[in-house]
């Protein structure tokens, strides 16, 4: 358990319940966005290929940690957006570079899934 600057503790069960409000609020605004749409759908997509083959306990770990991971980071990469574009309209090369490193880590990812699904599956052909 936490405990606040004065000592309290910080443990509010309504707290708790505020905290999984918006964290399901921002499930809901990610939905929103194409490029989450199509991780979803891919993820939903290898899934099913996951039940197709027969994955091992072990091998459906590392598919959803790699779904998860790169849903979890184009949320992020989505925040950076939207936190730019709230500080300035007008083009600062700051902001951009902000927004491409934020873009170029889920791509990272992404190719990295990529890579992790061959391993996985291509042994099963």
């Amino acid at each position: 358990m936490h405990t606040d600057l004065k000592g309290k503790s910080s443990f509010h069960p309504k707290r708790l319940l505020s905290s999984f409000r918006f964290a399901g609020n921002g499930l809901r605004l990610a939905l929103c966005e194409p490029n989450m749409r199509v991780h979803i759908a891919a993820g939903i997509f290898i899934s099913a290929a996951g039940f197709i083959f027969d994955l091992t306990r072990m091998e459906w770990c590392v598919l959803l940690l790699t779904i998860t991971g790169v849903i979890s980071l184009e949320m992020v990469n989505t925040a950076i957006e939207k936190t730019v574009d709230l500080v300035t309209e007008e083009y600062k090369p700051l902001a951009k570079m902000a927004k491409d490193l934020a873009a170029g880590a889920v791509l990272i990812f992404a190719i990295a899934a990529i890579i992790i699904g061959g391993l996985l599956f291509i042994p099963k052909f």
